[in-house]
């Protein structure tokens, strides 16, 4: 009898009973976004931010870019042998074929402009290089350790900045002897007490913060604290001041240049290029107008990045 039944019941009405009675099956979920949507945003950001990036800023970064490639890979911007001059091509008006003229020897000046900004961006990053490290270990000392120590270390930062950054450079350089790294290593001795002073002031800040106690309190050492919690959150102005350095340090190693206490000849230094061609400033302005320009526009550059980093710390 039910063998009747179900073979009385028509095919599309027995699957439809079927389908009626079978559980319904939950909607899909939404296909996630593709990975390269999200990837568009960090991007989109960066674009937003160069936009907001004021125009002086970024012509600092783009002049301070295009000297460092200078002093990376100086034969992709200039062709001429900078220290070998050609016969017959002295005090050649700037033009076509010597962008910046020739000098009283023959040898192209922008060639030398070029090839002479390894040697003053070398000796700046050094000079902020030795600025940085002795004037932070001694600040860092001075404001952790207190009492005394900070009251000897203080006054010999007194005495260094008492003595004027020149004089001090060219005292140093008498006792070193002269050279490029040696007027880099005067000049950072010079700004060593600089940014003691600053690391000093930001440690005894950083010093009374409640998380550098609490560290104390739970028996950290006393140099770990320092390495952990004290010197990383005290750096942030320090970076400003070596930013602002930087340029300074340009200028004072080409100041030392000029007078003859850096690089020797023909070593093409900007400002041993400045002090060769101030004899020659009445018939061949260029010699001196086109490395002094350089010298200008790279320091005011650095000083513009710095200044921005200063108004980021405070």
């Amino acid at each position: 009898m039910n063998t009747a039944v179900s073979t009385a019941i028509p095919k599309p009405l027995a699957s439809g009973v079927a389908s009626s009675a079978a559980p319904r099956l939950a909607p899909s979920p939404a296909p996630a976004p593709a990975p390269a949507a999200k990837s568009l945003r960090p991007a989109l950001t960066d674009l937003q931010r160069l936009r907001r990036l004021p125009p002086t800023l970024a012509l600092a970064w783009l002049v301070i870019a295009t000297a460092a490639l200078w002093a990376l890979v100086p034969g992709w911007f200039a062709h001429q042998n900078p220290v070998v001059g050609q016969a017959g091509q002295q005090l050649l008006e700037p033009g076509l074929a010597h962008w910046l003229g020739t000098d009283a020897l023959g040898r192209d000046l922008w060639a030398r402009v070029v090839h002479g900004s390894v040697h003053s961006l070398s000796g700046a990053f050094l000079a902020v290089a030795v600025g940085l490290v002795a004037g932070t270990l001694i600040g860092l000392l001075a404001g952790a350790a207190g009492g005394r120590v900070d009251d000897a270390l203080m006054r010999f930062v007194d005495v260094l900045l008492a003595v004027p950054s020149l004089l001090l450079s060219l005292t140093i350089i008498i006792l070193l002897g002269f050279g490029t790294i040696n007027a880099a290593i005067a000049v950072g001795v010079a700004s060593v007490a600089g940014f003691a002073r600053l690391v000093r002031s930001e440690v005894v800040r950083v010093r009374r913060s409640d998380y550098v106690e609490a560290a104390f309190g739970s028996g950290g050492r006393f140099a770990a604290v320092l390495w952990r919690h004290v010197l990383p959150n005290s750096l942030t102005s320090v970076v400003a001041l070596a930013a602002l350095q930087f340029g300074s340090a340009i200028l004072s190693i080409s100041t030392l240049g000029f007078l003859g206490y850096g690089a020797p000849p023909p070593t093409p230094e900007w400002g041993l290029l400045i002090a060769e061609g101030r004899n020659y400033i009445a018939t061949a302005w260029w010699l001196t107008t086109a490395p002094g320009l350089v010298v200008v526009a790279v320091v005011l550059a650095a000083n513009r990045i710095g200044a921005s980093f200063a108004r980021r710390s405070v």
